[in-house]
């Protein structure tokens, strides 16, 4: 039962588009508003992707990265904050961390692709060179 939850957990890291789809398909069935679902299965997926992330970096160059991605997603929220007080001078937590939360969902979701590109690319350079 551990190996099947352990499966089926490594195939939503490694896969987060999977998870997407799945949130968005239970939650458009439950709140039947396409919009509103789209935003709950960002929110739920974006966790996915940053995981996601640090697993590609450590399984193409072998080493983890996961500081330099919480300090990316410190700073993202740094400057969210100060932009957003800026802006309204006043700062609205629930906004600002809807704002960040989304914004890394852009940019793990455009790393994520990246990295999945190269390391398709890099995979098959090295088996054709091997071959």
């Amino acid at each position: 039962m551990s190996d099947l939850i352990s499966s089926i957990i490594a195939t939503f890291v490694t896969i987060p588009l999977i998870g997407y789809i799945i949130v968005f398909v239970i939650s458009k069935v439950i709140t039947k508003n396409h919009r509103k679902s789209v935003k709950i299965a960002i929110d739920v997926t974006t966790l996915l992707f940053v995981i996601a992330v640090h697993y590609f970096i450590t399984a193409i160059w072998g080493l983890s990265l996961f500081w330099v991605i919480l300090l990316f997603m410190i700073l993202v929220a740094i400057v969210f904050v100060f932009v957003h007080w800026r802006l309204k001078h006043e700062i609205v937590l629930v906004k600002v961390f809807k704002g960040f939360w989304r914004f890394n969902f852009l940019c793990f979701g455009l790393i994520y692709l990246l990295l999945l590109t190269y390391g398709l690319i890099l995979r098959i350079s090295i088996a054709i060179s091997s071959s």
